[in-house]
């Protein structure tokens, strides 16, 4: 499990990131490079990192649950994520 501090972390670097998401496009779009180095480092989407929504856990991350796969799988033989089951063949 990640430390709060990680978790408040990432919460920082996505807020900031979507308050100069703009403003960084518009400069790469005008090449003003000098003038997007002066922006925070954290507001670039490079410094975001994808963490599990219960535990925190960086790797082996599913966009579409926002969960690691240790606890999609947990989930998933619970019943609890729809659609989705143990697989047999």
């Amino acid at each position: 499990m990640a430390s709060k501090s990680t978790i408040a972390k990432m919460a920082h670097i996505e807020k900031l990131v979507k308050k100069y998401e703009a403003k960084r496009k518009e400069l790469k779009a005008e090449g003003r490079y000098a003038e997007l180095a002066l922006l925070p480092r954290n507001s670039s989407k490079t410094r975001h990192r994808n963490l599990c929504k219960l535990t925190g856990r960086s790797r082996s991350y599913y966009r579409k649950f926002g969960l690691s796969r240790i606890k999609l799988r947990e989930f998933a033989e619970q019943g609890l994520i729809p659609g989705m089951r143990q697989s047999s063949w």
